[in-house]
């Protein structure tokens, strides 16, 4: 499944086929018969073997000092082809599955994911499977999603904190005191105001409400941006949240890198337990990514300033894993198995000193200008115009459609 989510084997059926693997409807069954607690643990055993590694190669910035962050969120699997038989003949889109992820910003890995396989369940129910992981003083980050009463009751028996967008209609607390302005952050003008909900024991939970009046209105054109959290004052101070919640888009683009790096959605695996393999192992080669572009980081002072592209990265993966499989046999890796954390830290770096870091630098551009496409009608969608033509001419306009 590694090879397939790298990009290195077209579909499964390739990748065993290139491993002399039994490929027939046993392996598939296999496949779809992976427990999701085993997914999990995978997942969870490489954070546990990777942190100590990216621990000892330089010293991470943490997104909030002080305080264990983790962002949490959750991503819909896309709608995959319809092979099972149970699906053919339905035109409508069919969802293997979702997963909640466990982000840790501070050292960019994923800590945590909880695959699920009914793509139906709200992702607000599937928290209280991640809870048993929220430890005392732990800060996590989340959406509007999951702005709930009894999501802060829960954080708060734990003695954790929560750092939501505050939805609208939940968890719908009573204001205590009249908003006051703190401070300005990049965004906007801060404003504090206390706040609280109802505990679960017949008491009050007292939160704190965070707006933030934008000086550019949102995607959405939302102008103010609402926040709540049981984070105490004497701890960290409104803007200092505002700017810690900013840090939330990591995670989006985590998916995004996951998407356009790395083959994790294999829409050709329409079970549930298979597609979710394939994107819990894309999750494991994602937190190795991340390791080797710290590794290139250390290694060449001149990515602090120019930061290098995990896209290219992974596409210098493809172009040598196949001759490196080639030409080293087993046993050349075997002594890097028992390295500790900080030996194997200074090995890649040792390693990462004879790559050049131009080859692997990031080109940003300015942003794309945002267009709303809006309704058109059939007759243009379904128009066709030959390129040559339209370069001719100039503009699309004057081509002349050959009927």
């Amino acid at each position: 499944m590694s090879l397939v989510v790298l990009g290195l084997r077209p579909s499964l059926h390739a990748a065993a086929q290139r491993h002399r693997l039994p490929v027939s409807v046993p392996l598939y069954k296999k496949v779809n018969r992976t427990e999701p607690a085993v997914l999990r643990a995978l997942v969870r055993g490489a954070y546990a073997r990777l942190a100590p590694v990216r621990r000892a190669m330089e010293q991470a910035d943490a997104v909030c000092e002080g305080m264990t962050v983790r962002i949490v969120d959750g991503n819909d699997l896309p709608a995959s082809e319809k092979r099972l038989r149970a699906l053919r003949g339905f035109r409508g889109a069919a969802m293997p599955g979702q997963s909640l992820v466990l982000y840790d910003p501070d050292l960019d890995l994923v800590a945590d994911v909880l695959p699920w396989e009914d793509a139906h369940d709200h992702e607000r129910s599937l928290l209280k499977h991640l809870l048993p992981r929220v430890e005392p003083g732990h800060l996590w980050v989340a959406d509007r999603g999951f702005s709930t009463r009894a999501i802060f009751q829960a954080f708060a028996a734990h003695e954790a904190f929560l750092l939501v967008r505050e939805h609208e209609r939940n968890p719908a607390p009573t204001e205590e005191h009249p908003r006051r302005k703190v401070g300005r952050i990049e965004t906007g003008m801060v404003f504090e105001q206390p706040v609280s909900i109802p505990d679960g024991a017949g008491g009050a939970l007292r939160l704190r409400r965070i707006e933030i009046e934008l000086d550019t209105p949102t995607d959405d054109g939302d102008t103010i941006i609402r926040l709540l959290t049981n984070v105490p004052a004497d701890r960290k101070g409104a803007t200092t949240l505002a700017r810690l919640y900013r840090t939330r888009w990591r995670i989006e683009c985590l998916f995004g890198r996951l998407e356009s790096v790395l083959e994790s959605e294999v829409r050709s695996l329409g079970s549930p337990r298979g597609a979710l393999l394939g994107f819990c192992v894309a999750l494991v080669a994602y937190d190795v990514l991340a390791l080797l572009q710290v590794a290139v980081r250390t290694a060449h002072p001149v990515c602090e300033q120019k930061p290098i592209s995990s896209f290219y990265i992974a596409a210098e993966l493809r172009e040598y894993y196949g001759g490196m499989k080639a030409a080293l046999p087993e046993e050349v890796w075997a002594p890097y198995e028992s390295q500790t954390p900080k030996q194997l830290a200074r090995t890649l770096v040792k390693m990462a000193r004879n790559v050049d870091p131009a080859i692997l630098l990031k080109h940003p551009r300015g942003p794309k200008p945002r267009r709303k496409k809006g309704y058109a009608p059939g007759s243009e969608v379904r128009r066709q115009v030959a390129t040559s033509r339209v370069l001719a001419a100039g503009t699309v306009d004057y081509v002349k459609q050959d009927v």
